[in-house]
């Protein structure tokens, strides 16, 4: 059996704070006038994808190493 690690709650901490992001900057620029500017949420929208997919793998796979 697999338990949760320090290390991996806090990489899924990561991943659900920046999984928000993307959303939110989603809505943001699909409303059409986006409150930090079209340019900063696109680079919000841009960093924290990519963010997400590695903080969601980095967890599973330090869980699976325990």
């Amino acid at each position: 059996m697999n338990a949760m690690t320090p290390k991996s709650g806090l990489f899924l901490g990561g991943c659900c704070i920046t999984a928000i992001a993307s959303v939110g900057s989603i809505f943001e620029l699909a409303s059409g006038n986006p409150d930090l500017g079209s340019l900063n949420t696109s680079i919000i929208l841009a960093v924290a994808i990519p963010l997400t997919v590695f903080f969601f793998f980095a967890a599973v796979r330090d869980a699976n190493k325990q």
